[in-house]
């Protein structure tokens, strides 16, 4: 048995439960919202992970269903732990819809991901983090922007480790942001994340032409526990996207694997970093 420890992947957890579990009763939504009178729209809400449910709701949905004994225990404790706040919820500039995506990724066991215009947010130094806030955002929190980043990649470096796989398009390399110096102290960031054991950093070389993802950046999570899906992160310029269905993931899943082949190994990669380093001395 896995343990569950960020609230928002028992959230996750408890939706899905709930929902399968009402299915399986043969109750339609509207008919366990009655019966637990509340209106169909909360219950939604509750299924599609977008509010948390309350242990007191929990217990009398499983009632309801027919669950009974350790099992509804069990989900009982779980929906305890997804009231709890995560580090994430203490920080005012991160919104509801990043924040659910910051909770799965503190839970995920790896993270693949493509980057076509930027250094992946998790690799990015305060500097950069900040000078891209500057050009990205109009409001005047930038530096709890920045602080919020840097608490995010913690999981790079705590006790069992994220592992990474990041492609990055070449045209991030050849794209300062911040002074040279700034720059150039990313750079050898990037280096040294390469180093450790748990990061796979690759280049995409323009010499590579066409490729799967030339419509968007993306990122892929996976779990330690294989009952909880993997799910597909994309980044909007206002708002992001959480795609759960398997079909979709499996579209983006195919699209990496495709990426990493296209890419520079890892050698060549941080020969590739080191020359674009020199020039900026």
């Amino acid at each position: 048995m896995y343990e569950l420890r960020s609230p928002t992947v028992k959230r996750r957890r408890i939706a899905k439960e709930l929902t399968a579990l009402r299915e399986q009763a043969g109750l339609t939504r509207s008919a366990a919202a009655k019966a637990l009178d509340m209106s169909p729209g909360n219950l939604g809400r509750i299924e599609n992970r977008e509010i948390t449910a309350r242990p007191v709701v929990v217990r009398a949905a499983l009632a309801l269903y027919g669950v009974t004994g350790e099992q509804a225990e069990a989900l009982i404790e779980l929906a305890r732990g997804a009231t709890e706040r995560g580090w994430w919820q203490k920080f005012s500039v991160i919104p509801d819809w990043f924040g659910f995506y910051v909770g799965l990724e503190e839970a995920a066991v790896s993270i693949e991901t493509y980057e076509s215009e930027a250094v992946p947010g998790l690799f990015q130094t305060a500097d950069y983090a900040r000078e891209l806030f500057r050009l990205t955002t109009h409001d005047a929190e930038i530096e709890q922007k920045v602080d919020a980043r840097l608490q995010r990649q913690k999981i790079l470096t705590r006790e069992n480790p994220v592992r990474i796989s990041a492609v990055i398009n070449e045209a991030v390399l050849l794209r300062p942001v911040g002074s040279r110096s700034q720059f150039r102290t990313q750079l050898q960031h990037l280096l040294e994340l390469s180093e450790l054991p748990n990061i796979t950093l690759q280049i995409l070389p323009f010499s590579v032409g066409g490729h799967p993802a030339m419509s968007e950046p993306f990122t892929l999570l996976n779990f330690p526990d294989p009952t909880e899906g993997p799910v597909v992160y994309l980044d909007g310029y206002i708002q992001g996207q959480v795609l759960e269905e398997q079909e979709d993931v499996s579209v983006y899943q195919n699209a990496f694997d495709r990426l990493e082949t296209l890419a520079d190994s890892t050698s060549e990669t941080r020969a590739k970093v080191s020359q674009v380093m020199a020039k900026l001395y």
